[in-house]
């Protein structure tokens, strides 16, 4: 079985590549080789070339044909339409990765199905995903072109902490604030209920869905099996750092007005819903799957490998000095009513 990944070393892919690899894929990557190649899994081939390049592309892989195709670094309707271009007729399964984010916000449901419709008015990001599925469930029922979407939610790795609530650049300047006992801000009351997937998690049932004849013209959710409040997360990191929690509660709406990075789209449209993703369909795809790796073990692994590389330590003073503010705003409120 022979699979193209277009990306193929990012939060998700790079463990959908070591996974494929280790069960025997003849596995091809094409990005722009960034990557040191010692992270690549040994027997990959590698096509160097800019996947927005076309006309090089299209000669790099002439002559080539693939049983899965998917692209990993996809987020508007054109790019797809050029994939489509190149690899019709080159692969039995092209697998498009779309967003939970694209669900209906807000939710006349907290329960999460495929069946959920799709719906973004505060997120570009999510509209745009929701365009891609469009066109490729067309180019589906009109041409035979053979699709999968995929949705996953949050997924995280050991190179970042998932959060509800961060900068521009990352989740560091949170993590920092933590350790230098100082308050971090929590969307809301931490109440609202959420879903964290590890990314092997995610990789299992990836690679489960790969060349899956069950899985040809349909969408699939992929998220951790396990629900939990913000409250419940933001504690688990603390405790993987070994230092108290000091939550400053915030409204959503609140924080999304005040900030200049998109909360918007992050929180109201996102994170700031209560969510508990339905998986019945994936396991009837993927017999056996179920996520594997609770929160608590998989932000455990993340903390200690953060803490172990300084170049995962981006500081970013400005989203610093923005909680400092909102935190003296609110308190000079609180005092002044």
């Amino acid at each position: 079985m022979k699979a193209l990944f277009i990306g193929g070393t990012g939060t998700i892919s790079m463990a959908i590549t070591r996974l494929a690899a280790e069960k025997g894929w003849e596995l091809y990557l094409l990005n722009r080789g960034n990557r040191p190649a010692v992270d690549i899994p040994k027997g990959v081939k590698c096509i160097t070339a800019d996947i927005y390049d076309e006309a090089d592309v299209a000669k790099k892989i002439e002559g080539l044909s693939f049983d899965v195709v998917c692209d990993f670094i996809v987020f508007d309707p054109k790019s797809l339409e050029r994939d489509y271009r190149l690899f019709k007729g080159k692969t039995k399964q092209f697998m498009y990765i779309s967003s939970a984010s694209a669900y209906q916000k807000p939710l006349s449901s907290y329960r999460i199905t495929e069946g959920t419709p799709l719906s973004n008015p505060y997120w570009e990001y999510s509209r745009n995903k929701i365009k891609g599925e469009e066109f490729l469930m067309k180019m589906y029922r009109e041409e035979g072109f053979p699709i999968t979407i995929i949705r996953p939610s949050h997924t995280y790795d050991e190179r970042k902490v998932p959060l509800g609530v961060h900068g521009k650049k990352g989740s560091w300047q949170v993590v920092k604030r933590m350790l230098e006992g100082k308050p971090v801000i929590i969307h809301g009351d931490g109440t609202s209920l959420w879903t964290m997937t590890f990314h092997t998690d995610f990789a299992r049932a990836f690679v489960g869905l790969m060349g899956n004849a069950h899985a040809i013209g349909e969408a699939f959710q992929i998220t951790g099996d396990e629900t939990l409040t913000w409250n419940q997360i933001y504690a688990s990191i603390a405790k993987a750092l070994g230092v108290e929690l000091k939550p400053y509660y915030v409204p959503s709406d609140f924080l999304a007005a005040t900030s200049d990075f998109d909360l918007l789209g992050s929180l109201i449209g996102d994170k700031a819903n209560s969510v508990v993703f339905d998986n019945a369909k994936l396991k009837q795809a993927v017999p056996g799957f179920h996520s594997e790796v609770r929160f608590d073990e998989g932000i455990r692994k993340t903390i200690e490998n953060v803490l172990a590389h300084p170049e995962l330590q981006e500081d970013d003073p400005e989203f610093d000095a923005y909680c400092d503010r909102v935190i003296a705003a609110l308190e000079k409120a609180k005092k002044e009513i």
